[in-house]
């Protein structure tokens, strides 16, 4: 039996780094159960994962469309049920049924968003004719 390949981790700073995210922001998160370092050093330093990171992109996309901390931990917690289960392949139909409201929510919000855009290009546009 082959020994674990450790996981590669990061520092705080390292991960702030690689997602645009502020040091401070990474630690709220920490702090309200959004996103839990997988590890400490024996200093106490917050190690992360190539796990977390994806974890933390996927919220760090989640905050354009203006989705409140509440929501964000529920899709996580779907997202989180939706994965230890695909190995057994039996999903809660209910749990699939969450996800697809988390999809029609964030194609509601992206669709506001375009309309925005849309309207700042217009208004773009009249500024330039001036």
């Amino acid at each position: 039996m082959e020994p674990e390949t450790p996981a590669v981790t990061m520092h705080i700073g390292e991960l702030a780094g690689k997602t645009g995210l502020s040091l401070r922001t990474i630690r709220h998160y920490d702090e309200v159960g959004l996103l839990k370092p997988t590890g400490r050093t024996d200093g106490g330093f917050r190690l992360y994962t190539q796990n977390d990171y994806s974890r933390l992109m996927l919220i760090r996309r989640m905050k354009p469309l203006g989705f409140p901390l509440e929501e964000m931990t529920a899709l996580l917690r779907v997202i989180d049920t939706l994965s230890r289960t695909s190995s057994t392949g039996a999903a809660d139909p209910g749990v699939r049924r969450e996800l697809n409201a988390f999809i029609t929510e964030a194609e509601n919000r992206r669709g506001k968003l375009q309309e925005q855009l849309a309207m700042a290009d217009e208004f773009l546009t009249l500024l330039r004719e001036q």
